[in-house]
């Protein structure tokens, strides 16, 4: 039997800077004697694509290099409507597949589909920042870490082989993974609630917890991922306390403490709610649900229900990256704040309503409602910090901080309507019911799209630019 192809997929919607992300990682695999097929997949606009797509052409590379953009996903798209043939569906294809954190990750999905695929965003990078000296973990550790000022002394980068850590689990029966793998039913991270993965504060320091439990040994390893330093993965709210916290940072924007990991070790778990998209690995061979078709930050969420089946299993394995956390086209702190508690909430709403799972999906009864409690419960929330950054621009010795501090309560008071009451419920529904309508459609219409997809591109291939090694071409449906 052959073994799977494996691809190493960069989502994005950042061109002027995905290809030094490009260069970096296909360097980390020469070194380490990998050469996956490297994809971008770009949700850029076509202004952007004239303008910076040079950046990318431009690059050599060992691997294989293509580029997925907006012309190959028309022509994508297209195909597959020209399958279903049903005009009523094209608007659905469409939201499955649009300009979005997972609309752009579905894409991944299908090109890689009958392959284990690893998956990096645009701003992360094939090292770790660790301390100088590691500390022992207790027995029921996985990870440990804390917050480090930028520039100090007392960590440094320290690179793993990424490509190898993913190879050892991705596809394979939990008896056949390394001895080293710890085993349990759960993670759970002193930092984060449990089955939302949402904060519970800026914490200077966190440690992942395993909880105990029988994993079986024919329970194959479907999705994976490293640790990671820079940010682990913590909440915009975070973000904001990181600056009311620190008198002496005079942009919300910066970055001033970074995540720095203590020690870590791999783990398989009969659950995974510290699933983490940006630095992951599937096992595609026969295909995975679709994520969640949202802008609103959450795509990923649909695997952290579907692993829980039985004979499927995660990881975490034995490697860590970096994430840089580009501001680059990032959205303002206050959507990201207003995106997350909704996101919150569905996340809530989705897992208590959870009726059933199978191979491609999950199906749910919350059909979108939302209640007067559920949206004064986040507006209680979030006036807490609006007042906080108030109070800090009054009593900040710096004006350029203070000036930053009211304009930051000002784009809150605005992203969560005035904090009137019935106006965000109003908005709350709207957004809400659009979201679940998309989601609901897409999961009952992916196994169609997959088993289009998986026939066409055995045969053909589906439409994808070829940058690096060899001859330019375009592979066209």
């Amino acid at each position: 039997m052959n073994d799977p192809d494996t691809y190493f997929v960069v989502p994005t919607h950042r061109l002027r800077d995905v290809s030094e992300t490009v260069h970096e990682y296909d360097e980390h695999f020469r070194r380490n004697g990998h050469s996956p097929q490297i994809i971008v997949f770009d949700d850029s606009t076509p202004t952007n694509v004239e303008k910076y797509f040079s950046h990318l052409e431009a690059l050599k590379t060992r691997s294989d290099f293509f580029y997925v953009g907006p012309r190959q996903k028309e022509e994508f798209i297209a195909y597959v409507n020209s399958r279903l043939r049903n005009n009523r569906l094209e608007p659905l294809v469409k939201n499955l597949f649009r300009p979005s954190y997972g609309g752009n990750r579905n894409f991944t999905l299908m090109y890689s589909l009958g392959g284990l695929m690893v998956s990096s965003d645009d701003d992360m990078r094939p090292y770790s920042l660790m301390e100088d000296s590691p500390e022992s973990l207790e027995d029921d550790e996985i990870s440990r870490g804390r917050l480090h000022k930028v520039g100090k002394n007392g960590y440094a980068r320290k690179s793993f082989d990424i490509m190898s850590a993913f190879l050892d689990v991705l596809g394979k029966p939990v008896a056949e993974i390394p001895e080293n793998y710890e085993r349990g039913e759960l993670l759970i991270d002193t930092a984060m609630d449990l089955e939302t993965n949402a904060s519970k504060g800026l914490a200077e320091e966190n440690t992942i917890l395993l909880r105990r439990g029988q994993v079986a040994d024919n329970a194959v390893v479907k999705i994976a991922q490293t640790f990671r330093s820079g940010t682990n993965d913590i909440d915009a709210i975070d973000f904001v306390d990181m600056f009311l916290n620190d008198e002496k940072q005079v942009s919300i924007d910066t970055l001033n403490d970074l995540y720095v990991l203590v020690n870590f070790r791999p783990a398989v778990t009969n659950k995974n709610w510290r699933m983490d998209c940006g630095v992951a690995g599937y096992d595609n061979t026969f295909g995975l649900p679709p994520f969640f078709p949202t802008r609103l930050r959450f795509e990923d969420y649909i695997y952290r229900l579907w692993v829980q089946q039985n004979n499927i299993v995660a990881a975490h394995v034995d490697a860590a990256q970096h994430h840089t956390k580009s501001n680059y086209m990032r959205n303002p702190p206050a959507s990201e704040v207003l995106n997350e508690e909704i996101a919150n909430l569905l996340k809530k709403k989705i897992r208590a309503s959870l009726t059933s799972m199978d191979d491609l999906g999950i199906a749910f009864d919350y059909s979108g409602e939302i209640t007067s409690q559920d949206a004064e419960e986040i507006l209680e929330k979030i006036a807490g910090l609006h007042r906080r950054a108030l109070q800090g621009a009054e009593t900040s010795k710096s004006q350029e901080r203070a000036d930053a501090l009211r304009l930051f309560a000002a784009n809150i008071d605005k992203a969560f309507y005035g904090f009137e009451p019935d106006f965000f419920q109003h908005n709350l529904l709207r957004i809400v019911d659009d979201a679940i309508a998309v989601i609901k459609a897409s999961i009952e219409l992916w196994p169609t799209l997959i088993e289009i997809c998986y026939f066409q591109k055995t045969r053909h291939g589906l439409p994808m630019l070829h940058l690096g090694k060899g001859t330019q071409s375009f592979s066209s449906i």
